[in-house]
């Protein structure tokens, strides 16, 4: 639920190709986004992109913005608004304090996250994290969730951790970075190169054979069978992606202990990456003695599947009897996490996370 809140914030959605400036005032965008090429090989050019950008917004808004809020790609020192070395930014390299720099033009705060941080933020407090809290309470469940991790499946594998409302950012603006995580099938490497779009395409072609360079849309249609290929290795293409996030997941899950959102362009495909990663994580690890038990301590549930979703939210309140005493507790036995993809987007989910975001840091 998004406060009532009169206050605007202009927004930026930075991509390697593209800047989408729009402004945000009540939860709702108010002015028409628009689109500018990022000119991300030539710095003057790029700072002079973000200045006629945001002042194009400006000048058509009501009335003035209290703030500028907005992901850029990392690594960055996002608190002090130094962007560093980024790939697809060659013209960045070495640090460029973007947050101060808007300042100074606008006279008004600027925060910058990772786009991976934003989303989190978004669906924590607008998203899937009180639809969920919502479905749970009509069901008369008394669990109720707080903490929420987030992951985009796209370019990269983005992350973000929000627990009990408060973003995770850690001291070097590197919480909830899980793209480094050790990859599963391939040790040697990080999770991100089997859990991205160049990872979906290098799968099919290793199981298919087919060198045709095809795209991951491409693949999907192939897996749905509405275009030639294909058909099994499409689908397990899709499979072993949702494995291998499944196992970085596990790992951090542990840590968080709440809700998983996923969000990014790959997560169209969820039909096929969901329930792969659901079984990675409910999967079991054991001892050298030999015993084998879950690897989780809680179960995790596929919220996508409507059965599943009815047997998260069922209420299982137990009554327990205070010792001494005639009086009872309520108790929940069943240690459970849900996995769902994001229901409103993660374009949306980041654009209210930086909105949010801002208002709640002034």
């Amino acid at each position: 639920m998004i406060p009532i809140d009169n206050r605007i914030v202009m927004t930026l959605d930075a991509g390697g190709t593209n800047f989408v400036f729009t402004a945000i005032q009540d939860g709702k965008e108010i002015v028409s986004p628009l689109i500018l090429s990022a000119n991300p090989n030539n710095l003057e050019s790029c700072l002079e992109t973000l200045k006629q950008g945001f002042l194009h917004i400006k000048n058509a808004l009501p009335d003035n913005p209290v703030a500028i809020s907005f992901a850029f790609p990392g690594p960055a020192d996002y608190p002090a608004g130094i962007i560093g070395d980024l790939p697809n930014f060659p013209s960045f390299r070495g640090g460029v304090a973007l947050g101060p720099y808007l300042e100074e033009l606008f006279k008004i705060p600027v925060f910058i996250n990772n786009d991976g941080n934003l989303f989190a933020y978004g669906e924590a407090l607008t998203g899937v994290l009180p639809e969920i809290n919502n479905k749970l309470k009509a069901a008369g469940s008394i669990k109720k969730y707080n903490n929420l991790l987030g992951v985009t499946l796209g370019t990269g594998f983005g992350c973000g951790v929000v627990t009990d409302g408060q973003l995770l950012l850690g001291d070097n603006a590197a919480g909830g970075d899980i793209w480094c995580f050790r990859n599963k099938k391939h040790p040697s490497y990080i999770v991100e190169e089997s859990v991205s779009i160049r990872a979906i395409k290098r799968v099919y072609t290793e199981y298919s054979g087919d060198q045709s360079d095809r795209s991951p849309k491409d693949i999907f249609d192939i897996a749905e069978g509405t275009i030639s290929g294909n058909r099994d290795a499409a689908m397990k293409s899709f499979e072993e992606l949702g494995e291998i996030a499944g196992d970085a997941i596990a790992a951090a899950i542990t840590i968080v202990d709440g809700i998983v959102v996923v969000g990014g362009g790959l997560s169209g495909a969820s039909k096929y990456i969901i329930p792969a990663l659901v079984r990675e994580l409910n999967a079991t690890t054991g001892m050298m003695t030999g015993e084998r038990f879950n690897r989780l301590q809680m179960k995790a549930f596929n919220l996508d599947d409507e059965i599943e979703l009815n047997e998260f939210t069922r209420s299982r309140v137990a009554k327990v009897k205070i010792p001494g005493t005639t009086r009872t507790v309520d108790y929940d036995p069943l240690k459970r996490i849900g996995i769902i993809t994001s229901k409103q987007g993660a374009s949306c989910s980041i654009a209210m996370g930086a909105y949010l975001y801002a208002l709640n840091k002034l």
